[in-house]
C-alpha cells in the first residue's frame, strides 16, 4: 500500500509510540522507517531532515513535521479517518486534551529519561541527585494523576484522546524505575486501561523484540518481557 505518509521512528522510543497509538487511533496508514541513530549515514541523512535530531519525525509529501504533539494535531486535520479524533473540536475541551498532554509529556516522560539517561552513563558519572530528583518528580505526578482520575475513564473525560497516546509509553516505562503505589488505585485502573487498549497493545508488541535492549528491562512485568526469552 503506498502512502504520501512517512514515519521516522523507532518501536522502543517512548515519544514514537505516542504517535503509533495515534496513527491507529486516527485510523490512518503511514510508512515506517526504522531509524538507526547509531548509523553514521541514517544519522546524517535524518539530520538534513530535522536538524535537532529528535524523533519520531513524520514527512508529509515535501512537509517536513516534527514535535509528537504537533504531529498528531496535524494527522487529524488533515488524514484522520472519518469521525476520528483525538483533540476535541470544543476549544476549551482541546485545552484540556492539550493540558494534560503537555503533563504526561513534560512529568512523566522527562523523568522517566532521566532515569533511562542516568543508566546509559559510566558508573563513575552518574548523577545520583538528578535521578533522587526524577523520583520525587514522579511521585508527585502519580498523585496528581490519581487524583485527577477520580469519576473519569480517560486523561481529559470519557474520551481516548491525544492525552491518553502521550500517558500510555510515559507510564509505560515509568513504572519500571517507580512502581505505581497500591493505594493508587484509580491510577493503577488507569494504567491498566491503557494496556489494555488495542492501540496501545500494539505499539507495546512491535517494542518487544527490542525491551532487551532498554536500560530499565529489569522493572518490566513479566506480561511485557520474559528475560529468559530474549
Amino acid at each position: 500500500m503506498t502512502t504520501a505518509l512517512t514515519l521516522h521512528y523507532h518501536p522502543l522510543s517512548s515519544y514514537c509510540q505516542k504517535v503509533l497509538i495515534a496513527l491507529d487511533e486516527l485510523g490512518i496508514a503511514a510508512d515506517l522507517q526504522l531509524l538507526d541513530l547509531g548509523d553514521a549515514a541514517q544519522r546524517a541523512a535524518f539530520l538534513a531532515l530535522w536538524p535537532t535530531g529528535k524523533m519520531p519525525l513524520l514527512i508529509d509529501g515535501s512537509r517536513v513535521v516534527p514535535e509528537t504533539s504537533i504531529i498528531i494535531e496535524h494527522l487529524q486535520r488533515h488524514h484522520a479517518a472519518a469521525g476520528r479524533v483525538l483533540i476535541p473540536h470544543e476549544p476549551d475541551a482541546a485545552l484540556e486534551v492539550r493540558l494534560w498532554d503537555r503533563l504526561f509529556d513534560q512529568y512523566v516522560m522527562t523523568p522517566m529519561q532521566a532515569f533511562t539517561a542516568d543508566l546509559l552513563r559510566p558508573e563513575a558519572k552518574r548523577d545520583a541527585l538528578n535521578v533522587a530528583q526524577a523520583r520525587e518528580r514522579l511521585a508527585s505526578t502519580y498523585a496528581l494523576i490519581d487524583k485527577h482520575m477520580a469519576g473519569r475513564s480517560w486523561a481529559a473525560g470519557e474520551a481516548f484522546t491525544m492525552a491518553d497516546c502521550a500517558a500510555a509509553p510515559a507510564l509505560f516505562y515509568a513504572v519500571t524505575y517507580l512502581p505505581i503505589g497500591a493505594e493508587q488505585t484509580r491510577l493503577n485502573a488507569y494504567f491498566e486501561r491503557l494496556m489494555a487498549r488495542p492501540s496501545v497493545a500494539r505499539a507495546v508488541d512491535a517494542a518487544r523484540p527490542w525491551f532487551r535492549f532498554y536500560p530499565g528491562h529489569g522493572g518490566l512485568a513479566r506480561r511485557f518481557f520474559d528475560p529468559e526469552a530474549a
